[in-house]
């Protein structure tokens, strides 16, 4: 049945309201969340908060685990699923940087603007600062361009790159998920037990 707009049940005039509802509700999770606090993002790279690491990591399990077995009831058929093409050398360059911007400014684009809208003044300097990065990216892009599309794997799924099926993949990935949340609460504890001294 789905993807619901390339089958034609919704009409591709819809795409934007629709994005618009999922982002207000992303929106509004992330700020209930208390994702609109730098200092919750940045307890990440100190150690002493892991929100982030296990709320994305179980969000990406919930919908890894709903595609998959809707794809096996025919709900979905996931080769109709839109997968953009993957440039090695650029996104290892856009990661770190990404990950230098993130520690620096104590949000990522998504709560950054979330911030913005409950009217952090750290957030408004942050998101500034990420359009002046997207312009100067875009003006400067003719000349990194080659960098840019070095590299590519095309629209290749991971499953694909390591030849495994997509079920060992999910398998695989929660595990690494359960083991992450166990050295991330021992390393809470012990960050908590340092600081209290």
């Amino acid at each position: 049945m789905g993807p619901l707009i390339p089958q034609g049940v919704i009409d591709p005039g819809w795409s934007y309201v629709i994005a618009m509802l999922i982002g207000v509700g992303f929106g509004f999770i992330l700020e209930s969340s208390g994702f609109s606090s730098s200092r919750k993002i940045i307890g990440l790279f100190y150690g002493y908060d892991f929100t982030v690491l296990k709320v994305f990591f179980t969000a990406t399990i919930v919908a890894m685990l709903g595609l998959l077995y809707f794809n096996y009831a025919g709900i979905i058929d996931l080769n109709m699923v839109y997968i953009p093409p993957t440039f090695i050398k650029s996104t290892l360059i856009g990661g770190v940087l990404m990950g230098f911007g993130f520690i620096l400014g104590g949000y990522c684009p998504g709560t950054g603007m979330c911030a913005v809208g409950i009217g952090k003044i750290d957030a408004i300097v942050f998101v500034l600062g990420l359009y002046l990065g997207i312009f100067l990216f875009s003006e400067a892009f003719p000349l990194i361009e080659p960098l840019y599309m070095q590299d590519s794997l095309g629209g290749q799924k991971i499953t694909e790159a390591l030849g495994i099926s997509t079920g060992l993949f999910v398998f695989l990935f929660i595990a690494i998920a359960i083991i992450g949340f166990n050295i991330a609460a021992f390393v809470q504890k012990k960050v908590k037990k340092a600081s209290d001294y």
